[in-house]
Formats: structure tokens, C-alpha cells, sequence
């Protein structure tokens, strides 16, 4: 067990009213027999008592491709993006109706919500999402989460069920989030070598220097890298995390003294900026020359005369990524500018420009560093 050197975090996520609990592929299905119902039964009895205690719960449940891969008579995780989709198409059924069955015997009514990254990104469906995800809960029911793995495709997916699990906690209005999965909290190295030191909690991004993250393993897409993303989204929505190993999700969520414990950010990212900055999906580039590149990192707007060149097919109002010269990201905006007219004022002063032009390219209201 381990405990953290500002209890108060650890307080917060232990007392939070409204919490998300992400659990990875790992903790629920095994490569050669599919879903472990025991398993599954263990989590939602853990689960099932922290409802009990008073909060709302959101689970975002891993294990779709997983669960399909044995019915399907497959030796390994599919590689290529049809069989990923049939083997969800044949794992997801099985998942939520694994999930409904052990949660009945609490006399838990479980509804299944499957997103793809699109439904985030557009406001509408985002806000669509979110009123079912509330009225889920004011009914009730377990609502349970997961990537609609059937017609995602890489260009649109969330990457990982963290990510999903991230932003579902902003969506949701979230007090703590948990990353349940095989690993028990965050260490300073490999801990399979024996001498890497567990890191109770991080503060904030100083914490995590000199930490090698790995990727995943052989049933799930998430390895460190992806859940250390995902706490730092979450930190950016004002939501602390606990990542812990799901065999001890009775701990993680009792008294949240087990696993790695991530302090939020002091000051909650508004709704729209975090939307800009994590959700929306990016319709063109901006490039831009070192001085521009220097003032948005100052929070000052993108003006003509620091424009090198565009990219993309976008309209005023869409969200671009603002690149150096380079290609590092270095801030993502909403567009005040059709891509032809950016064109048109690539390197210009304001002044050189007609009336209808002289706005700046991405305000600084507008812009967000990433």
C-alpha cells in the first residue's frame, strides 16, 4: 500500500460524488478464453460498493476487441482495421451483456453508450452525449462506455480508452477519475526489472521528469504513455486521478490509498478552451515564423505578418493546429479565416491588407497552448 505526501488529493478522490472508472482490456479478457466473468464480477461488486456509499459512477469498460477475439477463433489481437471491427462487433455484445448480468445482481440497470471521437469533437453530438450520460444517471443506471470500435477508423479514433475515459470525466462534470488496469500505480522506471521506485503522487508535470513511459501490451492499446496523457487531460478539466491496478479496484475505490494519485490543475480549464485544446478535431495547420511562434506562446494573437503558410481545407470557425517552422505544435485556435483567404494574407501587415482582413488570423481569446 501506498500513501501519498499530501493526503489531500487522495481525500478528494476517496469522497468525490461523481466519479469515472476506466478498466482495460487487460482486467476483464484473457487471450485464450475471452471475457473472465469472475473477474468482471469482482470489479462491478467494487464498483456496486461505491455506488452503495453515494456516488454516481460512469464506467468506461475496455475489452470489445478482447472479448471477440476467442469466439472468433483468432490466435492474437488483429492488427489490421476490418478484423479489429468484427472482432468488436462480436466482443461488444458480449461485454455489455456480461457487464448487464453482474450488475443485476445488484438490481443495477445498465445502459451501454458508444462514442467515437467525431461525437466529442462537434458540440452537438457532444452535448447530445452529455444529456444521456446525466440522464443515465438521474434514472439510475450504470451507464457503461466504450469506443464504437465497429466504425471508427484510425483517423477518427480516440487512440485509447483513457483518453476516452479523460474526456468522458470532463464531459460528465466529473469529480475523480480511476485508470484501473494490470499495472498498480506509476514508477520511475521499468518495474519488471526490479528496481524501479513507485511514484505515490504526482503534484505536477515536475514530478514526472525522468519517467519512461512504455506503450501497450497485448490485448489493450493503453500502456503508461496513454494513461499519463489521460491524467493530464484530466487535470486540465479540474479532475484528479487515481491509476491502480484493477485487482485492487476495492481499495482504489474505498479509500484510494493504493496506486499513483494525479492532483488536478489549481484552476479549472473553461469548458470552451478544453474543448479547443482536447476535443475538437483540427480541420487545417498554420504555419508560423519563430517570432509568431514566440508571441502565441505569450497568449498574444496570431496576426498576418507571422504567417508562413496553410494547410487544409477549413472555414472561419474551425478549430487548426498553429505549427512552427519546425512542425512542432505549438497551439491549437479557432480560425477567423476561409483557408483561401489566409492565403491571401500569408507574410502581410494589417495594414496592407483590405478593411474586411485586418483581423487577426486565431485571437488570443481563441488560441490554447498544448
Amino acid at each position: 500500500m501506498s500513501t501519498s505526501e499530501n493526503p489531500t488529493v487522495r481525500a478528494e478522490i476517496a469522497s468525490a460524488r461523481s466519479v469515472v472508472v476506466k478498466i482495460g482490456s487487460s482486467a476483464l479478457t484473457d487471450i485464450d478464453s475471452g471475457l473472465d466473468l469472475d473477474r468482471l464480477d469482482r470489479l462491478a461488486d467494487a464498483l456496486e460498493a461505491r455506488m452503495a456509499a453515494g456516488s454516481d459512477v460512469i464506467v468506461v469498460s475496455s475489452g470489445a476487441i478482447g472479448a471477440g477475439i476467442a469466439p472468433l477463433g483468432l490466435k492474437r489481437r488483429p492488427t489490421d482495421l476490418a478484423t479489429k471491427q468484427a472482432a468488436a462487433s462480436v466482443g461488444q455484445l458480449a461485454l455489455a451483456h456480461a457487464w448487464g448480468t453482474s450488475f443485476a445482481r445488484h438490481g443495477r440497470t445498465v445502459g451501454q453508450v458508444l462514442l467515437t471521437a467525431h461525437d466529442i469533437s462537434m458540440r452537438a453530438q457532444h452535448a447530445n452525449a452529455q444529456r444521456t450520460l446525466d440522464r443515465l444517471r438521474s434514472l439510475g443506471a450504470v451507464a457503461v462506455v466504450n469506443e464504437n470500435d465497429t466504425v471508427a477508423t484510425d483517423e477518427i479514433r480516440f487512440g485509447d480508452n483513457d483518453r476516452l475515459a479523460a474526456l468522458v470525466a470532463h464531459l460528465a462534470g466529473a469529480d475523480a477519475l480511476f485508470l484501473l488496469s494490470d499495472v498498480d500505480g506509476l514508477y520511475d522506471g521499468d518495474p519488471r526489472k526490479g528496481d524501479a521506485r513507485l511514484i505515490p503522487e504526482v503534484a505536477g508535470p515536475a514530478d514526472l521528469d525522468g519517467v519512461i513511459a512504455g506503450s501497450g501490451g497485448a490485448l489493450g492499446t493503453g500502456g503508461m504513455a496513454s494513461k499519463l496523457s489521460a491524467a493530464r487531460l484530466a487535470a486540465d478539466a479540474g479532475v484528479p486521478v487515481l491509476l491502480a491496478a484493477a485487482a485492487d479496484a476495492g481499495a482504489a475505490l474505498g479509500d484510494a490509498t493504493v496506486g499513483t494519485a494525479f492532483a488536478a490543475r489549481p484552476t479549472r480549464m473553461s469548458a470552451r478552451r478544453f474543448w479547443v485544446r482536447h476535443a475538437a478535431e483540427t480541420r487545417g495547420r498554420i504555419v508560423v515564423d519563430d517570432g509568431a511562434a514566440v508571441a502565441i506562446s505569450r497568449r498574444k494573437s496570431l496576426l498576418p505578418a507571422g504567417v508562413l503558410d496553410a494547410h487544409g481545407r477549413f472555414s472561419a470557425g474551425d478549430v487548426v493546429d498553429v505549427v512552427d517552422s519546425g512542425g512542432a505544435i505549438r497551439a491549437r485556435g479557432v480560425i477567423a479565416y476561409d483557408v483561401d483567404e489566409v492565403g491571401e494574407m500569408v507574410g502581410k501587415s494589417t495594414g496592407d491588407l483590405p478593411p474586411g482582413l485586418r483581423r487577426p488570423v486565431v485571437h488570443a481569446d481563441d488560441l490554447v497552448g498544448v
